[in-house]
């Protein structure tokens, strides 16, 4: 999956690049792509450098608070990881090697656990950024869907200074792992509704569970994780950033992300909300719902773009079945997964107010889930005489009719976007 940034020249900052590693994620960031656009005209006044004082101030707050993290030795990490073996290594992405590793618990020394050791490799300001900020986030926010950070390292040696985050060990990998054809058994329905519920569950807490509000900035499927009873945590908040305080509406950063992800007011004006991450979410569900990642260049022209291929399918009930993923071989609730697909189409309004908030989608997915455990039926619509014969009045009262996800005709209701075409100069690297 490709990530991207955009940088204004005229703007004094240090270029910001993304990356896609996880705990257990082969996923490789590369560069932008011509098709994300940002509107030159905002771009003078909203592009900031992404590492302003204010930016470093705020997250400071964060590690002001108590924090559990261990912090380990270079040598132990050696020791845990066989001097970081590629035989050991589990993932490897933008921000470097992630290798498996043993180590002794604090509680019971002659208990041994498994640990993911990410190691940085990319050095420079942006690296060290994303290290501190993982630190301070993960080291004072704890929750059952978010990887839980045990420890860190930065030791000087003879190659420099050595950072590296210590996290719990997720045996099953990332969910694009098992969405991919590398894995021979897909990841049945259930499983798929449970981790959407999952990452749902993890997104609130950040927005809505604290005092302060994080947005994650880079969900996607690579950084959710699976422990070993298949709960999905979401991983990798190097990108992450502190919401608006002090009344603001929003966070003015420099544009960064995975495409096929980020949300169109984002890429166009560098204004952040939670409802961005809300937008990736809803591109998230259809990458459950066809095993399809958001952009892939290895398909015809017309399916490389997850939306765009979807969207002629949702306006026919018997269309929908298409996009369903193919694995699965008909082992999914139908009306499930069009329950899901209106979820997803709810968190991708391009009003971004109009979008729901997380709490708000997580107990849709929820009321899914319990309703398709339960086998309960749908409650039936009454049919109301209609007064006109009109075509208007027609569809207005079936407007009041039906379900307000689903529309009408069992048709899934799909928002159209379409992100404003403008040319603009932008710079950009490979990771």
């Amino acid at each position: 999956m490709k990530c991207f940034y955009f940088y204004n020249k005229e703007k004094n900052g240090e270029p910001k690049t993304t990356k896609s590693s996880s705990m257990a994620s082969t996923s490789t960031s590369m560069s932008t792509d011509r098709d994300m656009r940002r509107s030159s005209s905002e771009s003078h006044s909203q592009n900031v450098s992404e590492f302003s004082t204010s930016s470093a101030k705020s997250f400071a707050i964060l590690s002001q608070r108590q924090s559990n993290l261990r912090e380990f030795t270079f040598s132990e990490l050696k020791t845990a990881t066989k001097n970081f073996s590629r035989s050991f290594m589990v993932g490897e992405g933008g921000f470097g090697g992630v290798y498996k590793g043993v180590i002794r618990c604090t509680e019971d020394q002659h208990k041994k656990i498994d640990v993911a050791v990410k190691q940085l490799s990319r050095r420079g300001l942006q690296g060290h950024k994303e290290w501190v900020t993982e630190v301070n986030v993960l080291g004072v926010v704890e929750h059952q869907n978010l990887v839980k950070l045990l420890g860190y390292c930065a030791e000087d040696d003879e190659r420099g200074i050595q950072r590296l985050l210590i996290y719990e060990y997720m045996p099953n990998r990332s969910v694009q792992d098992h969405l991919s054809s590398r894995f021979q058994t897909p990841l049945p329905w259930a499983t798929r509704m449970k981790i959407a519920q999952d990452a749902a569950r993890g997104l609130a807490y950040l927005h809505e569970g604290m005092e302060f509000q994080i947005i994650f900035r880079d969900f996607k499927s690579s950084n959710i994780l699976l422990d070993e009873h298949w709960n999905a945590k979401l991983s990798d908040f190097g990108l992450a950033r502190l919401g608006p305080s002090d009344g603001l509406s929003h966070v003015s950063t420099a544009v960064v992300g995975t495409i096929g992800y980020a949300a169109p007011e984002y890429i166009q004006t560098g204004r952040l909300t939670s409802k961005s991450d809300v937008w990736s979410y809803g591109v998230f569900l259809y990458e459950l719902i066809t095993g399809r990642r958001p952009l892939d260049r290895n398909r015809p022209t017309r399916e490389q773009k997850l939306l765009e291929w979807v969207r002629p399918h949702l306006s026919d009930a018997k269309k929908f079945r298409q996009i369903l993923d193919p694995r699965l071989e008909g082992k999914y609730s139908l009306k499930s997964a069009k329950k899901l697909a209106s979820v997803a189409n709810r968190c991708l309004v391009r009003q971004s107010k109009s979008r729901p908030k997380m709490s708000e989608v997580l107990d849709m997915i929820s009321q899914i889930i319990e309703s398709t455990e339960s086998g309960s039926p749908q409650t039936q619509l009454k049919s109301l005489p209609l007064q006109d014969d009109t075509r208007k009045s027609k569809r207005e009262i079936l407007k009041k009719l039906v379900d307000p996800l689903i529309g009408e005709n069992g048709c899934l209701m799909w928002p159209i976007w379409r992100p404003k075409v403008v040319s603009t100069t932008k710079n950009f690297e490979r990771k």
